[in-house]
C-alpha cells in the first residue's frame, strides 16, 4: 500500500490499517511485561511479583517520556511528510534522535543513582524493597535502548509504516519471554534475570530497527542534510513536551497512587500489580487508535484536508465503542482465571480478591479512556496543545486527590474509583476544545 494512504483512503479503512499493527505490536510489548509479572509470581515468589509491581510505576514514567517524546516529534515529521517537504522531514528525524539519545543517557544515570531513595519514598514494603532495587538498576541500564526503540516506532508510524514497528515488537517480545524463562528457571537468576532479559531483547531490537529506518529515510530523500536544527527542535518541543506530559500524567499519577497502595502491604500490592498489568493490555487498543488519529490528523492537515480529519475522528470513536464492549465482556466473565495467571496456587486470598475487584470495576469504563485518547490524538496531531495539557493535568490531580485523601480513610477502592472520573474530566475538557474548531488553524 502507498505511504500516503492516511491522506487518500477512506478514514475508517485508513485508521484501521494504520492502527492495527500498532495495537498488535503494543499488545506484544505488554504481553512480555505481563510475562515478567507472571513468571515472577509463579516461579519466584509473591514478593517478587510485588517488587515488579512496585517498580512498574517508576519505570512506566520513563517509558511514557520515551513514547510521548516520540509521538510529539513524529507529528512534525508527519506534517512534513504529508506536505512532501522531505528535507525538513529528514532533519527533524535526525534532531529527534540526537535529542532523545542525550536525554535517555541522563535519565538512565538519574534512575540508577536514585532508585533506592525513590522506592523508599514510595513506601515500598520492606519484604520486597531489595528485589525492586535489583530489578530497577538493571532496567535503567537499558533506558537508551528503550528510548531509541520508542522514538523509532513513532517515526515509522509518522511515515505510515506501522507494520515495521509490529515486526520488531514481535521479535523483541518473543525474545524477551524466552530469555525470561531461561534466566529464571534454568539459571535461577530471580528478578535480576527478568531485568537482564528485557535489556538484551530491547537492545537487539532497537539496533536492528535503527539501521533499517536509516535505509528507509535515505530512500525517501537521498541528499545529505544537517544533523541538527535548533529551529526544528524548538518547533518539535512545542508538541513533544506537552505530549510527554500527557503520556506521563497517568504514569506519574500511578506512581503517587502506588505509594498509597504500597502502604496496604505486599499482598494487596501483588493483587493490584496483577490487575494493573491487565489494565495496561486493555488500554492498548485505545492508545493505538489515539496514536493513529494523531498521525492521521497531522498528515491530513499537512495536506490541507482539515474536513477529512473530522471524518476520521468520528470513525475512530466507532472503533473505540466496539473495543470497549469486547473488553467489558472479557473482564466481567474471566477476571478470576486472569488474575490466577499471576498469583498462582500459593497466592493469598487478599491478593486474588484485590485483583478481581479492580478488574470487575474497571471493565465498565474503558470506553472513557478510548474517547479521551481519540480527541487527545486529534488535538496533538493538530498541534493544539494548551487545553490538551490542562485536560491531562486535571486527570492527574483527580487521581492523586482520591488516592492520597480518600484511600487511607475509605479503603483501597478509592484508588480505582478515581480512574474513570479522571478520564471523564479529561475527555470533557479536550472535547470542548475540539468543538471550537480552533485546532484547524494552529501553525506549528
Amino acid at each position: 500500500m502507498q505511504s500516503d494512504y492516511l491522506i487518500q483512503k477512506k478514514p475508517m479503512f485508513a485508521l484501521l490499517v494504520f492502527s492495527f499493527p500498532i495495537i498488535i505490536g503494543n499488545l506484544f510489548q505488554q504481553i512480555y511485561t505481563m510475562a515478567d509479572s507472571a513468571i515472577a509470581g509463579r516461579f519466584i515468589s509473591e514478593q517478587a511479583l510485588a517488587a515488579i509491581g512496585a517498580s512498574y510505576s517508576l519505570t512506566n514514567i520513563f517509558i511514557c517520556v520515551a513514547i510521548g517524546g516520540g509521538i510529539g516529534a513524529s507529528v512534525l515529521v508527519s506534517q512534513f511528510f504529508g506536505a512532501k517537504e522531505y528535507k525538513k522531514m529528514k532533519i527533524s528525524i535526525y534532531t529527534a534522535f540526537i535529542s532523545f539519545l542525550i536525554i535517555s543517557v541522563i535519565l538512565s544515570g538519574i534512575g540508577i543513582f536514585f532508585s533506592r531513595k525513590i522506592m523508599i519514598l514510595l513506601n515500598t514494603p520492606s519484604d520486597c524493597l531489595d528485589l525492586a532495587i535489583i530489578y530497577l538498576k538493571i532496567y535503567f541500564l537499558a533506558l537508551p535502548f528503550l528510548f531509541m526503540y520508542n522514538v523509532l516506532a513513532a517515526m515509522y508510524n509518522a511515515l505510515g509504516k506501522s507494520q515495521i514497528t509490529l515486526y520488531f515488537l514481535i521479535f523483541s517480545s518473543v525474545c524477551n519471554i524466552i530469555l525470561d524463562l531461561v534466566f529464571v528457571i534454568q539459571f535461577d537468576m530471580g528478578v535480576a534475570g527478568l531485568a537482564w532479559a528485557t535489556l538484551l531483547a530491547q537492545g537487539i531490537s532497537a539496533v536492528l530497527s535503527f539501521f533499517m529506518f536509516i535505509r528507509i529515510i535515505n530512500n525517501i530523500y537521498h541528499d545529505h542534510t544537517q544533523f541538527f536544527s535548533n529551529k526544528l527542535l524548538k518547533s518539535m518541543s512545542k508538541i513533544a513536551l506537552p505530549s510527554i506530559f500527557q503520556q506521563s500524567t497517568v504514569a506519574v499519577g500511578m506512581m503517587l497512587v502506588q505509594s498509597v497502595v504500597n502502604s496496604f502491604g505486599s499482598q494487596t500490592l501483588a493483587g493490584f500489580s496483577a490487575a494493573m498489568r491487565i489494565e495496561s493490555i486493555c488500554v492498548v487498543p485505545m492508545m493505538g487508535i489515539g496514536n493513529a488519529v494523531s498521525s492521521y490528523t497531522a498528515q491530513n492537515i499537512g495536506a490541507n484536508k482539515q474536513e477529512r480529519v473530522i471524518e476520521g475522528y468520528h470513525a475512530a470513536n466507532k472503533i473505540v465503542f466496539i473495543c470497549s464492549v469486547i473488553i467489558f465482556l472479557i473482564l466481567e466473565i474471566f477476571n478470576r482465571p486472569i488474575i490466577s495467571l499471576f498469583i498462582g496456587v500459593d497466592g493469598t486470598s487478599l491478593a486474588s480478591s484485590t485483583g478481581q475487584n479492580y478488574l470487575r470495576f474497571m471493565g465498565w469504563f474503558f470506553v472513557l479512556i478510548g474517547l479521551k485518547m481519540t480527541v487527545d490524538g486529534l488535538l496533538r496531531g493538530a498541534g493544539d496543545m494548551k487545553v490538551f495539557t490542562i485536560a491531562n493535568l486535571v486527570n492527574l490531580l483527580i487521581r492523586i486527590a482520591f488516592a492520597v485523601i480518600l484511600a487511607p480513610r475509605y479503603g483501597i477502592s478509592m484508588v480505582w474509583i478515581a480512574v474513570p472520573i479522571g478520564w471523564f474530566a479529561n475527555w470533557i475538557i479536550s472535547f470542548s476544545q475540539y468543538s471550537t474548531g480552533k485546532w484547524k488553524r494552529i501553525n506549528i
